[in-house]
């Protein structure tokens, strides 16, 4: 495994980090917990120590799995990297901003954006219960709110750091605007964002932002929910209750589909799948920090873990650049 210093902060994290949203279950179609708790076992075993997950995920259900994975195990060895802001109770709804609706069993439930410092406290004391542990090496904004004024939302962050609670502080989907007003209060460590093959704007000024000022990327949905992957080209089937029913028709399924076809070759040709290839492409794009990787099981947890020791040439990363570049205007978000 690589490890990488995050930002301007003292964290070393693993270039490919497990990513927990797919173990919540909610909009994805549910989840077996014994075979998520094996996938976090797994990512840990190939040398992946750096864990993502957040309370919106399963409304804290892959929080709670992620606390009896690392039951035991030595905490000092691990980052626990999750966020805040998302909630669902109905009991702040007067007080935040409407996001979306969210379904659990069939049931509609509301979504708002809350980054206040009452929420966020109150967020945190229930994160670490379900986490098992007594600080979070990361605490992140999950969305931008557009009811709680920024500074209010980064000193809350500066106090928790100070009180040994966090060891470090970002957001996440936040734009370079609202990173520029958040750095008047903080020194933000990351910024996690949507970045793929596929989807790639980010380049244009939030990542140039992040190098010049040290601020870490935390690249998400790197294999596009799993389009990157290939397999849904192939034999895979969603769930009627899956969000990538709608998510997927964003991109032009043939034109994604011709470029998988076309790199394909060069995956076989380094006894990978294309899942590590398209993984291990996006860890080594500029600015990039580390890439979250999700795995519902064992044996996906293991893969993505090995990814890391996939070697590409220039020539090959340019190879796979110009095959980009026949598609990615097209079929970018």
């Amino acid at each position: 495994m690589e490890y990488r210093k995050l930002g301007n902060t003292d964290l070393e994290l693993s270039a490919i980090t497990y990513g927990a949203f797919a173990i919540g279950g909610n909009m994805w179609g549910g989840n077996e917990n014994k075979d998520s708790i094996a996938a976090v076992h797994a990512s840990l075993d190939n040398g992946v120590t750096t864990l993502d997950t957040a309370p919106f995920y399963g409304f804290g259900l892959s929080e709670e799995l992620i606390g009896q994975a690392i039951k035991g195990k030595d905490r000092s060895k691990i980052q626990l990297l999750t966020k805040f802001g998302l909630v669902w109770d109905g009991s702040n709804k007067e007080k935040g901003e409407y996001f979306f609706d969210a379904s659990e069993n069939g049931k509609a439930i509301p979504i708002y954006k809350l980054a206040s410092k009452e929420n966020l406290i109150k967020e945190l004391e229930e994160s670490l219960k379900r986490l098992g542990t007594d600080y979070v090496d990361l605490l992140q904004l999950h969305w931008p709110d557009g009811t709680t004024p920024i500074d209010e939302t980064m000193e809350a962050l500066n106090t928790l750091i100070s009180q040994g609670k966090i060891r470090a502080a970002g957001v996440s989907n936040y734009d370079l605007s609202q990173m520029k007003e958040a750095e008047k209060t903080i020194r933000l460590a990351s910024n996690q964002v949507s970045y793929s093959m596929l989807n790639r704007g980010v380049e244009k000024d939030i990542v140039p932002y992040a190098i010049d000022h040290n601020i870490g990327i935390i690249a998400y949905s790197p294999l596009e929910r799993g389009l990157l992957t290939g397999k849904y080209f192939r034999d895979a089937a969603l769930k009627a209750d899956d969000h990538r029913n709608g998510y997927f028709g964003q991109f032009s399924a043939d034109k994604v589909k011709a470029f998988l076809d076309n790199i394909t070759p060069l995956a076989e040709s380094k006894k990978v799948s294309l899942t590590q290839l398209v993984l291990r492409w996006t860890t080594l794009q500029p600015g990039i920090t580390i890439v979250l990787a999700g795995a519902r099981n064992a044996a996906q947890a293991e893969q993505n873990a090995q990814t890391i020791n996939l070697q590409l040439t220039t020539d090959e990363v340019g190879f796979i650049n110009k095959e980009l570049g026949k598609v990615y205007a097209e079929v970018a978000v």
